[in-house]
């Protein structure tokens, strides 16, 4: 919304059609690169197709993205020149300024990274796990689990690990909508050109009472199963 039209050029729905697909499909073309090694000694007589789809699951996501991104960039850079819409200074000074508007979004990521990490570091599932199975009954986990996402206390307590595994997926969709510093939900607001606290503010009613029906559910899953 920063950026106006260049005077006496033409929008065509090409030139923003084509950068998406080039980035698209530069993605899994990474993903299977990086991860084919790895997949061929897990599936060594494996065919070519078998072999593509596990390196699908095995490759680097962040190499994948950087390298796709970086194409589709530089080809539009080459496609823009040769139309003449912008020379090479123009496509520079465009790259910096969408930089620069992410910086925040990348900030707020930053934190939301570190609070995963520390979480993980604390073994803060285990501990919720310990301390919870000396006074809670196993009937009510698949409902907290929703709420928690604490999948090591689920086979802590040898609850249903499918019901488990079901409600922390849940859970932490529930979570990502309704958590300021949720990936999603920053760049959701970031690509609606909106703020991003009022569309926080806005999404959580729905997630809420999706969740409310939810953990119902998973109460009466937990008594029944």
């Amino acid at each position: 919304t920063e950026v106006d039209t260049k005077a006496g050029v033409q929008p065509k729905p090409f030139n923003m059609i084509s950068p998406l697909v080039i980035m698209v499909l530069t993605m899994p073309l990474m993903l299977i690169y990086t991860g084919w090694d790895s997949a061929l000694e897990s599936r060594p007589t494996g065919s070519w197709l078998e072999v593509a789809f596990v390196a699908l699951g095995n490759g680097s996501g962040s190499t994948a993205v950087l390298v796709g991104v970086v194409v589709s960039i530089l080809l539009s850079m080459i496609s823009f020149s040769i139309q003449g819409i912008f020379d090479l200074k123009e496509n520079v000074d465009l790259i910096f300024k969408g930089i620069s508007g992410l910086m925040p979004i990348a900030l707020l990521l930053l934190f939301a990274f570190a609070i995963g990490t520390v979480c993980k570091e604390l073994q803060t599932g285990q501990y919720l796990a310990d301390v919870a199975s000396q006074w809670l009954s196993p009937k009510l986990i698949p409902a907290l689990i929703f709420l928690i996402s604490a999948v090591p206390m689920a086979r802590e307590m040898q609850v249903n690990e499918i019901i488990a595994i079901a409600a922390a997926l849940g859970g932490g969709i529930f979570g990502d909508h309704c958590s300021p510093i949720s990936d999603t939900t920053i760049l959701s607001s970031m690509a609606a050109a909106t703020d991003h606290i009022d569309h926080v503010k806005t999404q959580i009613p729905y997630a809420l009472i999706t969740g409310t029906m939810t953990v119902i559910l998973y109460l009466v899953l937990g008594f029944v199963s």
